[in-house]
């Protein structure tokens, strides 16, 4: 037996225990982390050949492993702007320089621009809604930025489409003369509605739409400005741009749906009327039932000139921005990553994760769609350590420590009476 092994296994010993008691000690500072996800320390032994009788002491191996995957409790606040995660996945931040790490710390506040930022200074990342809606960059972080929710602007945004969803009687006689697109003072129509909507300075435009029964499951639509009514008769003729626009709906007789969906939008033209954007109206869920002309739904993009008064963020990540007149307005979809084993990613200062060789690719998506958790507005994660376990492993590990100095220590006494029988 080596009394050199044995000390050395007892320093070894007692540098495992060192490091577990550091896990230790930075679970327990960061007990009120947000996002925090505990360390711990995992041992292997490690052995020596031993030979013709004689045991050789090997040592122990130490691995620092946090558990990343871990879910920690959510713990609710009054800000919309703070952020957890319930489920799969992280956010995606970036530091001053624009590199883009991972976090499930979510203590998001606008900074003095309005970017959503987090307390370690990181921040928010999502895709921009413009004109079409935001799609993600599966395996990139292309097309991210900063998400910025500042509140001290005027925002108008014209209307471009428009969704009207009704059921037209179709025991409802057929009209035989002039017609509503004829805009006579003469024309006749079956049902009529209004749907407002906004010009590019966000002034209300409000349309005025005729459905005129022409024909066994046929009905012509014709659309005019309201502003242009005659004035003694409050409807026909209009004035002005007159017809903006008519066209044909459809409807299969055994069914009362319409006999080709995608053919029943309607488009006006940009600049009718004036300053307004090209708009189309979408009839494509109509029907024909003998029941009385109702209106399910009918609705607008598009809104006034208005202050943002706060912001809302969707369990499926839009962030919408919630005006002084009631609109909501998606602004951006937050993004979100993932990668193979988590917890085998890059342990960085402030609570953020970046790729590692261990750790497989990072995938990027949305809440609430493959495989990704969903996004709690309002809560906070908490952070995984228990202090009851951490003081229990801080004993244990305490105790453990001294066994291994005795081991050292015991080395050392039987090194001196050693070289002391050469006295």
């Amino acid at each position: 037996m080596s009394l050199y092994g044995m000390m050395r296994t007892g320093s070894s010993g007692m540098n495992a225990q060192a490091s577990r008691l550091s896990t230790v000690a930075d679970n327990i500072a960061n007990t009120s982390t947000t996002g925090y996800k505990a360390a711990s320390a995992e041992f292997s032994s490690l052995l020596l050949p031993s030979f013709s009788g004689n045991y050789n002491s090997g040592a122990v191996q130490t691995d620092i492993r946090h558990g990343i995957s871990e879910q920690g409790a959510l713990t609710y606040t009054s800000s919309t702007t703070d952020l957890a995660i319930n489920g799969n996945g992280f956010f995606v931040v970036e530091d001053t320089t624009g590199t883009p790490y991972m976090t499930r710390a979510g203590s998001f506040v606008p900074n003095e621009v309005g970017e959503l930022v987090n307390s370690a200074g990181y921040k928010l990342l999502g895709y921009p809604y413009t004109e079409e809606v935001p799609t993600p960059v599966v395996n990139g972080f292309a097309g991210l930025e900063p998400v910025t929710v500042g509140t001290d602007s005027l925002v108008a945004n014209a209307s471009t489409l428009g969704t009207f969803v009704a059921n037209l009687d179709s025991g409802e006689d057929i009209v035989t003369g002039d017609l509503a697109s004829a805009n006579s003072n003469t024309s006749e129509f079956t049902h009529k509605s209004s749907l407002k909507a906004y010009d590019t300075l966000g002034n209300e435009v409000l349309y005025d739409i005729y459905f005129t029964k022409t024909a066994d499951n046929e009905w012509e639509v014709s659309v005019y400005n309201a502003a242009d009514r005659d004035a003694s008769s409050g409807g026909f003729p209009y004035g002005g741009d007159g017809l903006l626009n008519s066209m044909t709906l459809e409807f299969d007789p055994t069914t009362g749906s319409l006999t080709d969906p995608t053919a029943a939008s309607l488009v006006l033209p940009a600049g009718t009327p004036t300053n307004m954007e090209e708009f189309t109206f979408d009839f494509s869920s109509m029907t024909q039932l003998a029941y009385d002309f109702s209106v399910q739904s009918a609705s607008v993009d598009g809104n006034a000139p208005s202050e943002v008064e706060q912001i809302q963020i969707s369990n499926d990540g839009i962030v919408y921005a919630q005006y002084q007149n009631g609109d909501l307005l998606p602004i951006y979809r937050l993004a979100m990553a993932t990668v193979e084993s988590p917890d085998n990613l890059n342990v960085m200062s402030g609570n953020i994760y970046s790729q590692s060789v261990d750790s497989g690719v990072v995938i990027l998506g949305f809440a609430q769609s493959g495989g990704f958790g969903s996004i709690i507005s309002g809560a906070l994660e908490s952070s995984t350590v228990d202090l009851a376990e951490e003081l229990t492993t801080m004993i244990e590990s305490q105790r453990t420590y001294t066994a291994n100095s005795k081991v050292f220590q015991t080395g050392s006494d039987l090194m001196e009476i050693l070289v002391n029988l050469k006295r």
